[in-house]
């Protein structure tokens, strides 16, 4: 089912004001599941796994959302955290607030044919997993923003009280949850020094004195 105006005779007979209303729609601005399943929106690999990262680094409580972008192999390359504002669900309104966002943390390819690049949400809300208005709008303003920004659109996770839950997929867990304490992430270790040369021949003679 898609939200919107369905098409009538009297459709060419609307007036500029006519249509401006209709686009003002906030009803229209709403995916539901079924439309997102049906987009052909790119699986996770590991959901667990980057839904487990995101909510190491940001902490996030309910009203506020995460959107990060993922290189083709799932790394992160970039994410950032912002409180919702307390105002109608309304796609357009979200799909400005991520789209100020991932200008803030990464360059745009809107050059590139194909995006290589796909950006994913995170949103922390109260409630139970199930699909609401305000999921769709946040689905709705993450495909046009991706769109703006020249990313691939990806997945829309909530957490809730229950754990998280990838809608459109029907994958899921309980942990964490909204009121999981923050878990230090993991941190790459510094590089092994290197082995050989004029620097290592000098150590190696004052270890042996």
């Amino acid at each position: 089912m898609t939200f919107g105006f369905a098409p009538s005779s009297a459709a060419n007979t609307s007036t500029p004001a006519d249509l401006y209303a209709a686009s003002a729609n906030p009803v229209a601005r709403i995916l539901e599941p079924a439309e997102w399943a049906a987009a052909g929106i790119p699986l996770l690999r590991n959901p667990r796994d980057v839904v487990s990262g995101l909510h190491a680094r940001h902490s996030p409580r309910p009203a506020t959302a995460v959107v990060a972008v993922l290189d083709p192999d799932e790394r992160l390359l970039a994410s950032a955290s912002f409180d919702r504002r307390p105002a109608l669900a309304d796609g357009w309104m979200f799909r400005n607030a991520l789209l100020a966002q991932l200008r803030r943390v990464i360059p745009h390819d809107l050059r590139r044919r194909t995006p290589v690049r796909t950006a994913v949400l995170l949103y922390c809300r109260e409630g139970d997993g199930r699909w609401t208005e305000e999921d769709g709008a946040w689905m709705w303003g993450l495909r046009d923003a991706c769109t703006l920004h020249g990313l691939r659109c990806g997945a829309y996770i909530t957490l809730t009280r229950d754990g998280w839950q990838v809608l459109g997929e029907g994958r899921g867990g309980r942990r964490p949850h909204t009121d999981s304490p923050a878990e230090p992430f993991a941190v790459a270790p510094p590089p092994a020094p290197r082995a050989g040369g004029a620097a290592s021949d000098i150590l190696r003679r004052a270890a042996a004195r």
